[in-house]
């Protein structure tokens, strides 16, 4: 977080401000982002204790150094399925580098690939822990290609991958390779609550719009059972007018691209979908101008805010790296149905019944019950899937 750090084999060193202004000349993301991904990844390190704790349901972690052990009068024994964990990483928020940090105090040696755009964060936590003491042997540093990629997911024995869906699907019924697409993340609000529902815009513009609208936890989607044309108009004149700024500027909210052709692919792809018949750009309104737009010589996305009549528009389950969401009404009882798979959901509810229904879906990895943002995270529970029994499996064992 505050050290100056070796950068390269060349005698190279990266202070916290270098690092800074080099992430985010390549990434398009403004300092104050980058710093406040910085105090993420910096606040996993601090909460190491707590967060294996929740990974490993607070098991006594010397029966992992010794092999087995007892615990609440039981015998244990876990072993490693792996020698060592592949990561393909992106380039799309530093945040995610959060994931892999407890694969080191677990034991097991990290073999990973940097995003295109972001080396830098991953290089960095690298250097941090071998200045801590951690061996160096216990990390490898591939910036390759596609093709290095799937030699990573290929040697090692576990690997995590993030990606777009077309890169994700591959993998999808590999059980050695956890993915990581899209989150589809949701907020949804329930019949007995949807009368108030001014009182929770608040969540749900900083649901949709944090870290720049760039992390799989942001929400994507608004369901609703009605006043589905009134919520939309109300984000869009919170996140409508919404302008890039300076890199440098303490208030920036939005992300730049690195890559144009990023921009102008997803601009294309929502003009595309604003073709097909029951959808509204609200923002549009609000937006006074295009919302691809450009900044210091860097291209930007303005926030966008569709209203969509049905869940079965184009536009409705899709995520993109800016500030987005869908709007959409659903009678509550065909809701769990309409919204499809789901990183996190906060379910803006107090329905007894429902709550139910919530809790027993397969559908959602990540459950808020009632107004908080889907960008909260709890450091006691996995974000995404369980790092430590992807790694270690339990063992029976009987001895005289």
């Amino acid at each position: 977080m505050n050290g100056t750090l070796p950068l390269g084999d060349q005698g190279h060193m990266q202070s916290p401000e270098d690092y800074t202004k080099t992430l985010s000349a390549t990434s398009g993301l403004p300092h104050a982002m980058v710093r406040r991904n910085m105090a993420k990844v910096y606040s996993v390190m601090a909460e190491i204790e707590t967060i294996l704790k929740g990974l490993t349901r607070n098991l006594n972690l010397e029966i992992i150094d010794k092999g087995l052990g007892i615990q609440d009068g039981m015998r244990m024994s876990f072993y490693p399925v792996t020698q060592s964990i592949g990561l393909v990483l992106p380039s799309n928020s530093p945040g995610v580098n959060s994931l892999w940090i407890p694969a080191i105090p677990l034991k097991i040696p990290v073999i990973l690939k940097p995003g295109r755009e972001e080396p830098w964060t991953p290089y960095r936590i690298m250097q941090a822990f071998i200045a801590a003491g951690c061996p160096a042997e216990a990390f490898g540093f591939y910036p390759t290609d596609h093709e290095g990629a799937g030699e990573i997911l290929k040697s090692c024995g576990r690997a995590l991958i993030f990606g777009d869906k077309s890169t994700t699907d591959r993998y999808a019924n590999n059980p050695a390779v956890q993915v990581h697409g899209p989150g589809y993340s949701k907020i949804i609000i329930g019949e007995d609550q949807v009368e108030k529902w001014p009182e929770f815009i608040d969540i749900m513009v900083s649901s949709i719009s944090d870290n720049g609208g760039r992390s799989c936890i942001n929400a994507s989607a608004v369901v609703t059972p009605k006043y589905g044309k009134e919520i939309a108009d109300a984000l869009a004149q919170k996140l409508g007018p919404i302008e890039p700024a300076e890199p440098d500027d303490e208030n920036a909210k939005l992300s730049g691209f690195a890559n144009p052709k990023m921009a102008e692919f997803i601009d294309a792809t929502i003009e595309d979908g604003l073709e097909n018949e029951g959808a509204e750009d609200v923002t549009a309104k609000y937006r006074g101008g295009p919302r691809r737009t450009e900044k210091a010589g860097g291209a930007y996305l303005r926030p966008t805010v569709i209203h969509c009549d049905s869940p079965e528009h184009p536009l409705f389950n899709r995520e993109f790296l800016c500030p987005y969401a869908a709007v959409v009404e659903v009678p509550q009882e065909q809701m769990l149905e309409a919204m499809g798979p789901s990183l996190v959901v906060t379910a803006i509810t107090e329905d007894p019944a429902f709550r139910s229904q919530l809790l027993a879906s397969p559908l959602i990895e990540r459950l808020n019950l009632g107004p908080v943002s889907t960008m909260k995270v709890s450091w006691d529970q996995p974000h995404e899937g369980n790092l430590f029994e992807f790694l270690y499996h339990r063992r029976a064992i009987e001895m005289p």
